[in-house]
């Protein structure tokens, strides 16, 4: 066999496992938990903190997604937003997905004692638990509660970040946490609701098949007007100024424009709408975080 044919042979086992890191959701894990770390001083962290903390937080994430994979493939085979994942294709064995998993999770765990700090290390390793083991294989199954409860790993990122830099817990990371913890069940449940069909033949316990559609619209809506009220916190807490303040408040207000919309146009796609904004609402929200941490210093540059 010659290089180009071996090559051209090991490209889509490269992609397939890359799949299994669902790459999409693991990058906007990382970009959050980069904004922590750089909100964490006045000033630009080290630079070699920053790629091994990220690389270490990147590999953990990536782990608890195929972890998440194999414990589902068969789920994931009846559903048709998952079908076409390399499991239940076939193009990857559950224990060679599995091996992959546990290699990411361990170099994870070397990266982050070996060169970060050993409470970012714990930190990570709780929360890649907390997502492929007690959410995946229990919560998802057992209460319709289940994003509420296990939203925790996801909100773990930016205090992942912020404690790479300062070895410590902060009350302003916290405040990160709780954002994004607030923000995960309108997102995730505006994507139930498109999707319910798919959860019902996989007998998945989410929120619009155990209580209705219309109740899951109105705990978007309840859930959203929260996320606004916890999105002011950091500025009340002095931790952000006025153009953090101004940027949340215009988020919040076209977040709640769909919340508020679901509640009378009960169309699937309105409900897809809201989903894809709530990424790019959590995006630009971090964003804005990030430009009034360092607007002072760019005046001061300038000036």
């Amino acid at each position: 066999m010659n290089t180009t044919t071996l090559l051209a042979s090991l490209a889509p086992a490269w992609r397939d496992y890359l799949a299994l890191c669902k790459p999409r959701v693991v990058s906007l894990i990382v970009f959050t938990a980069l904004i922590g770390m750089l909100l964490a001083t006045p000033e630009l962290p080290p630079l070699a903190t920053i790629v091994i903390a990220t690389l270490g937080i990147a590999l953990a994430a990536s782990s608890a997604a195929a972890i998440n994979q194999v414990a589902e493939h068969r789920i994931d085979a009846i559903m048709a937003r998952t079908r076409h994942r390399p499991l239940p294709q076939g193009e990857v064995r559950t224990t060679h997905a599995l091996v992959f998993a546990l290699v990411l999770g361990v170099l994870s765990m070397y990266l982050l004692v070996a060169f970060v700090n050993a409470l970012t290390a714990i930190l990570t390793f709780v929360s890649l638990i907390g997502y492929a083991v007690v959410y995946t294989m229990f919560l998802k199954h057992a209460t319709p509660q289940n994003i509420v409860i296990g939203g925790a790993a996801g909100a773990a990122p930016p205090v992942l970040g912020w404690t790479a830099i300062t070895g410590q817990l902060d009350p302003h990371a916290l405040l990160l946490f709780l954002i994004i913890f607030a923000w995960t069940p309108p997102h995730f449940w505006a994507l139930a609701i498109y999707r319910r069909n798919d959860y019902a033949k996989a007998e998945i316990p989410m929120l619009p098949i155990t209580h209705g559609v219309d109740f899951t619209r109105k705990h978007v809506l309840l859930y959203t007007v929260l996320l606004t009220a916890v999105t002011v916190m950091p500025y009340a807490a002095f931790m952000c100024g006025p153009i953090y303040l101004v940027g949340a408040l215009l988020l919040d207000a076209g977040f709640l424009y769909y919340a508020i919309r679901m509640q009378f146009d009960h169309r699937d796609k309105l409900a897809f709408a809201a989903f894809k904004y709530s990424i790019v609402y959590l995006t630009l929200l971090f964003v804005v975080l990030f430009v009034d941490h360092y607007a002072p210093a760019v005046r001061d540059l300038v000036y």
